[in-house]
């Protein structure tokens, strides 16, 4: 087990502190990778890329993910009516490199959006923050938190990429048809310098669990749910979309990630939910291995930020494939231009290969992509985005 003793450490200690010494997963979790000292995304422990990573994303392929972002944004500009300033808010923005490919399109080929365009990034995490101050540093970027984001400031889009699938969230499971809430306790038993942990079911910590599920219209007590059914809630997305619509005056919100809509979400087959940990490159279901050293996350359930968001004025302008989406951008042109290009072969193949890859319906390809917006009138709204305007 590579976990860190010290991040542990400090998870045992404030389970002492917690009058039923324990803690829900969801607490577990953010400790995990939030603690402000040592969790995987607070400290040098966390790697995105292909060499020595334990997870990449669309952007470590190739710069093309971006630029056609930035197509979309684009549009997004021209149909709020070219407004002086728009402001395109990046949260969790990893390396930094979604960011550049999309500032440098912009500058080179829409100087007239460029010179509109204020870019800032919300990171939660010092260390990619670092990075990323260190590779945008040509360009006019502004690193802030929400709280730094008056209401209703913000007009253009804020958009994420495999950001919501690493919220912490509460689970759960069915014990005798019962809905019991899954907390994290120490091993009594432990006798190892590094303790380590083990689950307990209790009562839900928070009746926002169960109107969760109701806003979802799930039941779980069909009979089509066996015992030992279990899966997750992410109460913080919801917590992360009300921010997001109090900020926004105009625009859009654009969230990529893996995920479900929930009637796939909480599928009775899908009996042990959706946690992954990415390690390496490898992935698996537990979290009480490599303690701080790896990611946890959990699919999107897209129902949810569509349904919360209309609590928050957020209208649903679209829900579609991220294969697909960038299909309506040009990566379809993008691909068959690679035969006249003149390059090494190897580098050839190479693009072609990153390109299939975001197309891959098994893997990038398959992300969800969700647009929704705020404020917009009746002739803003009617102006199909491209992303979404698939061809006959």
């Amino acid at each position: 087990m590579d976990s860190n003793p010290a991040l542990c450490a400090a998870i045992a200690n404030h389970i002492t502190t917690t009058p039923q010494q324990r803690i829900t997963f969801a607490e577990f979790m953010d400790l995990v990778l939030y603690h402000p000292e040592h969790g995987y995304y607070s400290s040098d422990a966390v790697k995105i890329g292909f060499q020595g990573g334990d997870f990449f994303t669309s952007p470590n392929l190739c710069p093309d993910f971006g630029e056609l972002l930035a197509e979309q944004f684009l549009q997004m500009w021209e149909i709020l009516g070219k407004p002086v300033t728009f402001s395109l808010v990046e949260m969790g923005a990893g390396q930094g490199l979604l960011a550049l490919h999309i500032l440098k399109y912009h500058q080179l080929h829409y100087p007239d959006f460029f010179t509109a365009l204020e870019y800032i990034i919300v990171e939660k995490s010092p260390t990619l923050r670092q990075e990323q101050q260190q590779r945008l540093q040509d360009f006019p970027v502004r690193w802030c938190n929400f709280e730094e984001i008056p209401p209703n400031a913000i007009v253009g889009c804020f958009f994420s990429n495999e950001l919501v699938d690493a919220f912490p969230v509460h689970q759960f499971i069915l014990e005798t048809g019962e809905f019991r809430e899954i907390y994290v306790t120490t091993d009594s038993n432990e006798k190892e310098t590094c303790p380590s942990f083990i689950e307990v079911t209790g009562e839900p910590s928070t009746p926002q669990l169960t109107e969760y599920l109701d806003l979802l219209e799930i039941d779980l007590t069909q009979s089509t749910y066996s015992d030992g059914y279990r899966s997750e809630i992410n109460l913080a997305a919801l917590d992360w979309l009300s921010i997001v619509a109090d900020r926004l005056q105009l625009g859009y919100v654009l969230t990529i990630d893996y995920g479900y809509p929930a009637s796939r979400y909480y599928n009775p087959r899908r009996s042990q939910g959706t946690l992954q940990c990415y390690y390496h490159h490898r992935f698996h279901d537990n979290p009480y291995i490599n303690i701080g050293r790896q990611d946890i996350t959990a699919h999107v359930d897209f129902t949810a930020l569509e349904r919360w968001g209309q609590k928050y004025n957020l209208k649903n302008i679209g829900f579609i494939q991220q294969g697909l989406f960038l299909m309506a951008l040009g990566l379809g042109d993008r691909i068959a231009a690679l035969s006249y290009q003149q390059q090494p072969l190897s580098q050839l193949l190479k693009h072609r290969d990153a390109l299939h890859q975001l197309l891959d319906p098994t893997g990038l390809g398959g992300f969800g992509v969700l647009i929704q917006s705020k404020g917009l009138d009746n002739t803003e709204i009617s102006q199909p985005l491209k992303g979404l305007t698939l061809p006959e």
